[in-house]
């Protein structure tokens, strides 16, 4: 049993710029430089399967979301290469995002014909990505293009016109099972395209798809049902973020319920309380493979809510972020060992420094879910994982109405406060930069009556989980000491309970079963 080295549960920015390293040195050069998405470390590892309608629009999504949110440099060849293969993949017939397939087959010269509902979420988060963050004309073109086309062979109540693709443009169509794992997926970047260019027709094709969700799948007790929803968990926690997102746009309070309704009830199914969540909702996977994907969709969802102004989701956004979405980054690469490779396939060079800062389906304890003979870091999860990192980022603190509010107790320094962390220090270190009045959320688990409160002669005021400082002096810090509840968990899964040990938001311990690569050390 071995545990790894560099475990990160407090550094927001440096796991986004791992991230974004592992999501620059991923391209095939043996296929035109596609990104890869398989990536397996066990038993032999390699990447796999370049895959040019799923895999760029996850990368440039969380590469120029970075940038944005961060300031960070980004590699702008990295940038070039998702382009040309998002670009790629809406050359065929109709403007949908579409492969080459079989794969593994070397560069194919003929347009990509192979159709898959499922990768349209994909397609647009590049063609909004690209619209938004390098004014590309070309995107915003064939994004309108793919909108008409999908609205010329979809309808909400007899589905994709699958025969009529097929024989009038020579289109294979692999079809969606169900429709949350399918075209419902496309929501959250239809909503982001509409914020990017105002596009009528993106936010009419999103609200026919709301409808069609809350007509069908997302009932309004917020219950769980694996006919109506499927057993693909990162279709279903990415379709309820993207709802949370539209109710977020129109202002939709009714919606915005909806998603809470399933938040607090359905959403149970599929993770436990410190945000792992499980690959597949079905009885035959692994129950102790996880995904990130649906990590960094809960997180997301619970940022949305927070804002929203039900303030306790940022309390469970910030025990996810601290206890499973950082830790279960593949920092620790030293276990990883390059296969033989009598050919130099470029998919078996480097393969560890090529992955690290990857996300994958691990277990709550480690990378490696018990009983499974291999390890995944599927890297179109490495960019929904950024992607979600991100939003975090930018949802540390907020404005709102001339005050100032801290939301998630992370480290922080912009232009107006500067924060340090409670963790191990058992206090919040607040430097005002404006006179402004000052928000500071204080976690559930905290006895009020055992905060001390230095550094202002202001009486604070308790409001919606906040400790609020109605005035505040630019330059003078504030401390408030918050010791650490202690406190033991029983998460509940399906074949076995583990027992977790907390410090405040952060885990101490954790039953682990004799698993190799573990996250923290072991419960006694």
């Amino acid at each position: 049993m071995a545990k790894l080295n560099e475990i990160n549960t407090k550094d927001i920015l440096s796991a986004i710029s791992m991230g974004c390293n592992a999501m620059s040195s991923c391209f095939n050069a043996e296929d035109d430089n596609i990104p890869y998405f398989r990536a397996i470390i066990k038993p032999s590892a390699f990447l796999g399967i370049s895959l040019e309608s799923h895999m760029p629009g996850r990368h440039l999504n969380a590469l120029l979301n970075t940038e944005n949110a961060t300031g960070m440099n980004i590699s702008e060849e990295a940038v070039d290469n998702h382009t040309k293969a998002a670009f790629l993949s809406y050359s065929g017939a109709l403007a949908f995002p579409m492969d080459r397939g079989p794969h593994f087959s070397g560069t194919q010269k003929k347009p990509p014909n192979v159709f898959n509902p499922h990768h349209i979420r994909e397609g647009f988060h590049a063609l909004y990505s690209l619209a938004k963050y390098r004014n590309s004309q070309q995107a915003e073109e064939i994004a309108e293009k793919s909108i008409r086309d999908i609205t010329n062979n979809w309808d909400p109540i007899t589905d994709w016109d699958y025969d009529g693709i097929e024989n009038s443009y020579e289109i294979k169509c692999e079809k969606s099972k169900v429709f949350v794992s399918g075209l419902a997926r496309a929501i959250g970047p239809l909503v982001k395209y509409y914020r990017t260019t105002t596009s009528v027709n993106a936010l009419s094709l999103a609200l026919i798809l709301k409808e069609k969700l809350l007509d069908e799948v997302f009932d309004t007790d917020g219950s769980f049902d694996i006919e109506r929803f499927g057993n693909h968990a990162h279709s279903i926690t990415c379709v309820m973020s993207s709802l949370a997102q539209l109710a977020e746009l129109t202002k939709d309070s009714t919606l915005m319920n909806r998603v809470k309704a399933f938040y607090d009830n359905g959403l149970w199914v599929m993770r436990d309380e410190l945000g792992w969540s499980i690959e597949n909702c079905g009885e035959g996977p692994n129950p102790d493979e996880g995904e990130m994907n649906n990590t960094g969709d809960i997180v997301e969802t619970a940022l949305i809510l927070g804002d929203w102004g039900y303030t306790d989701y940022y309390g469970d956004a910030e025990r996810i972020l601290r206890c499973h979405l950082l830790p279960s980054q593949l920092r620790d690469i030293s276990f990883i060992k390059d296969p033989a490779n009598p050919n130099k396939s470029d998919g078996k060079i480097n393969v560890g420094p090529r992955l690290q800062g990857a996300w994958g389906f691990p277990a709550p304890f480690g990378h490696e879910p018990l009983e499974n003979k291999r390890i995944r870091f599927n890297l179109d999860v490495v960019g929904g994982t950024v992607a979600s990192l991100c939003e975090t980022y930018r949802s540390l603190s907020s404005i709102k109405e001339g005050s100032f509010s801290i939301n998630l107790l992370f480290d922080q320094d912009n232009e107006n406060v500067k924060v340090t962390s409670p963790y191990p220090s058992n206090k919040i270190e607040v430097l005002p930069k404006t006179s402004m009045p000052l928000y500071v959320r204080i976690p559930a688990w905290v006895n009020r009556n055992n905060i001390k409160i230095s550094g202002t002669e202001v009486e604070p005021i308790w409001t919606n989980g906040y400790c609020m400082f109605p005035s505040v002096n630019a330059g003078k810090p504030i401390s408030i000491s918050t010791p650490l509840r202690v406190q033991t968990l029983n998460l509940k899964h399906k074949t076995r309970n583990i027992e977790v040990k907390l410090g405040g938001d952060e885990v101490i311990a954790m039953q682990n079963f004799g698993a190799d690569l573990t996250f923290f050390e072991p419960l006694d």
